[in-house]
This record gives structure tokens, C-alpha cells and sequence, in this order.
């Protein structure tokens, strides 16, 4: 007769499940990632040492071959007041603002002129920076 108390299996955890819910938990941020900031044109901004920041109504950016972007349409020089317009008219905003995103090549007339556009329509103007 055997009178040994019989040894017990040890408690394992099943990690099976882990998996599928961390594949799911990775493809969910890869596709919020690419959907983060869809208004991206690539450009190396100057850098500054203070932050302001704005609610980016309308994003207008300026590449170095001094080309304009609304968005990420381009857009010509003489036709940049008309396209902030249709933008701002469509937001619905309290207080737009036209956020200039110019690359370090972009020639200050460039940035100007968007000045003078956003002025037109009395828009408020903020220079995007890197922070330093």
C-alpha cells in the first residue's frame, strides 16, 4: 500500500493568449502612428530657444525649392490666399491661425508672402520652430 502523499503538478501560467493580444496591441499603434499628423511635409525647421504654442488651424509650409504647401496640397504663390481661405471658412475656429512651417532654405520673402496673405484675411501668424 503506498502511502506517499502524491506530488501535486506545479502551477503554470499560459501565456498562449499573450501573444494574440500583444500582436494586436503592435499593429494597432503602427496604424495610429501613420495617422498621428497626416499634414507632415518634411522640412528641417530653425531652431529657438522659447515654444509658442498655437492651434493649428491652417498649416502652410514652404520646402527649400521655395515651394508653398497648404496642408499638404501645393499651392502657388498668388493662389496662397484663396487656398488658406477655403481652409479657414471650413474649420469653423474662433480664432484660426495660419501655422508657417518654412524649411531653414526658405527665403524670407517666402515666409513673407504668407504673412501678407494671412493678413489679408486677419489671420493670426505663428512661425514654427524646433526647440533648441
Amino acid at each position: 500500500m503506498n502511502l506517499r502523499k502524491h506530488l501535486r503538478d506545479k502551477p503554470e501560467t499560459h501565456a498562449s493568449a499573450l501573444n494574440d493580444i500583444l500582436f494586436v496591441l503592435l499593429l494597432f499603434f503602427l496604424i495610429i502612428s501613420t495617422l498621428a499628423n497626416p499634414n507632415v511635409v518634411k522640412l528641417s525647421i530653425p531652431k529657438a530657444e522659447s515654444d509658442t504654442k498655437a492651434k493649428q488651424t491652417v498649416v502652410v509650409s514652404i520646402d527649400p525649392q521655395q515651394r508653398f504647401f497648404v496642408g499638404t496640397h501645393s499651392t502657388s504663390q498668388d493662389s496662397l490666399q484663396s487656398a488658406i481661405n477655403g481652409i479657414v471658412a471650413r474649420s469653423q475656429d474662433a480664432e484660426p491661425t495660419v501655422v508657417i512651417n518654412a524649411d531653414k532654405q526658405a527665403s524670407a520673402e517666402s515666409i513673407v508672402a504668407v504673412m501678407k496673405a494671412a493678413k489679408a484675411l486677419n489671420l493670426k501668424t505663428v512661425l514654427a520652430v524646433d526647440k533648441e
